[in-house]
C-alpha cells in the first residue's frame, strides 16, 4: 500500500475542511507556523501542501501586512475550466465513447430544453439568436463556436446555473472541433434547422416542443459524433429510459 506523502495528507485534511464548509470562504487559514505546529510538519511542507490547495483554486494567498492564505470564493468559470479538463483527459484516453457523450447530452439537453421555454426572458432569446449561423458561408471554426454558444445560451435560458456549469465542458473540451471536422457540410445545415426550429419554440414557451427538437436534435448529430467503431449495442428497455424526462 502507497502512503501519501505528508504534504499531501495536510492539504487532503484541509481540502476536507474547506468542502465541508469548516471553513468557509473568505476564512483564513493558519499561518505557516500555526500550521507547523499542529501538523508536526516541517515548513517547506507546509509551503507545498498550500501550493497544492492554490493550484486546486481552493485557496488564494496574499503577500504584505495582512496577507496570509484565504479560502478562495466559488467561481463557477474557475470550476467549469476544471471539469473541462477533466472531460479532456478521459475523452482523449478513451475512457469517455461517443455513446456516452450523447447519452450526457440527451439527459441534460432535453429538459433544459423545456427549462429554457418556461423560464426564458428577452435577453436569454437576444444570446440565442447571436448564435445564429449560415451553415453555407461561415467558415468552420465560426460554426463550431456558434453551436456551442447556442446550447450554452439554452442552458442559461433553463436559469439554473448548475445545470449551465455542468454542460460548459460538452461544448468546450478539445475533442468538440475534432468531432466538429467529421461533420459533412449538410450536417451543419441540419444543426442549423435544428437550432433555429428550438429558438422558435423557446420564443414561444412550447415547452413539449422544445423538449422534442432537442431529443431529435441528439438523434440528427448522432452520426456526426459517434464512429462506427464506437457504437454501443442497445439494452432493451435503456430507449424507454431515455425518453422519460428527468
Amino acid at each position: 500500500m502507497t502512503v501519501a506523502p505528508a504534504y499531501q495528507v495536510l492539504a487532503d485534511r484541509l481540502r476536507v475542511e474547506i468542502i465541508s464548509g469548516q471553513l468557509r470562504p473568505g476564512a483564513r487559514l493558519p499561518t505557516e507556523p500555526q500550521l507547523c505546529e499542529q501538523s508536526g510538519l516541517s515548513r517547506s511542507t507546509v509551503r507545498e501542501a498550500l501550493r497544492l490547495l492554490s493550484s486546486q483554486h481552493l485557496i488564494v494567498t496574499t503577500r504584505g501586512v495582512n496577507g496570509g492564505s484565504f479560502v478562495a470564493e466559488p467561481d463557477a468559470r474557475t470550476l467549469g475550466d476544471s471539469l473541462t479538463e477533466g472531460v479532456s483527459l478521459l475523452l482523449a484516453s478513451g475512457a469517455v465513447k461517443g455513446d456516452d457523450f450523447l447519452e450526457v447530452r440527451r439527459m441534460l439537453e432535453v429538459p433544459a430544453a423545456g427549462l429554457a421555454a418556461a423560464r426564458r426572458e428577452p435577453h436569454h432569446l437576444r444570446e440565442l439568436e447571436a448564435a445564429m449561423f449560415d451553415p453555407d458561408s461561415a467558415s468552420l471554426d465560426d460554426r463550431i463556436a456558434a453551436h456551442a454558444a447556442f446550447h450554452l445560451a439554452v442552458a442559461a435560458a433553463s436559469g439554473n446555473t448548475l445545470l449551465c456549469l455542468v454542460v460548459r465542458p460538452l461544448y468546450t473540451v478539445s475533442d468538440r472541433k475534432a468531432a466538429a471536422h467529421n461533420a459533412p457540410p449538410p450536417m451543419w445545415r441540419v444543426i442549423d434547422r435544428d437550432h433555429r426550429a428550438l429558438l422558435a419554440a423557446i420564443r414561444d414557451q412550447d415547452i413539449d416542443l422544445a423538449m422534442e427538437i432537442a431529443r431529435g436534435h441528439i438523434d440528427n448529430v448522432r452520426p456526426a459524433e459517434v464512429p462506427p467503431q464506437h457504437t454501443r449495442i442497445p439494452v432493451p428497455g435503456v430507449a424507454a429510459l431515455k425518453e422519460r424526462p428527468l
